[in-house]
Parts: C-alpha cells; structure tokens; sequence
C-alpha cells in the first residue's frame, strides 16, 4: 500500500509500506494492505510502519488518517524520528 505522512511544515515520508501501527483517541491500531476505507482522530504517540528497508518510527503529538484504496495519508503535527 501507497503510505504519506505529512505535517503543515514537510512531507515525512512518501512510500511503500506493508503495516502501518497508528496512536488513534480509541487506542492503538494497525491498518494493512487492502484494509477497509477509515478516517480517524490520532492522539499522540508513535507512528510505526514497515518498509522494504525495515521498520520506521515518528512520534506525533496529534493528527487524522485516511485510509481509501490501499492509500493511507496521515496528517500530523509534530514529527520527528522515534
């Protein structure tokens, strides 16, 4: 799946990804390839996903993710390497 992770200021990451592990209000999460259309609230935390070049970690402070079409786009403040 397409994953972008995004802040007001830069593009964090732009890739491939095959999990995504999300800090969501409602607790921890994990969206996976061909995984069903969401849109959710993140609080803050780590955002991990895994890549061909092995797991990467970002903390945020808040944020939203969508998820439509094996493409996720997260929209965070924050962002910096965990």
């Amino acid at each position: 799946m397409t994953l972008d992770i995004l802040t007001p200021e830069k593009r964090l990451y732009s890739g491939e990804a095959t999990l995504v592990q999300l800090p969501g209000v409602e607790g921890s999460f994990e969206i996976l390839n061909h995984h069903a259309p969401i849109i959710s609230a993140l609080k803050e935390g780590i955002v991990r996903f895994k890549t061909a070049e092995g797991e990467k970690r970002i903390k945020i402070t808040s944020g939203f993710v969508e998820c439509l079409n094996n493409k996720v786009i997260v929209c965070a403040e924050g962002g910096v390497p965990a």
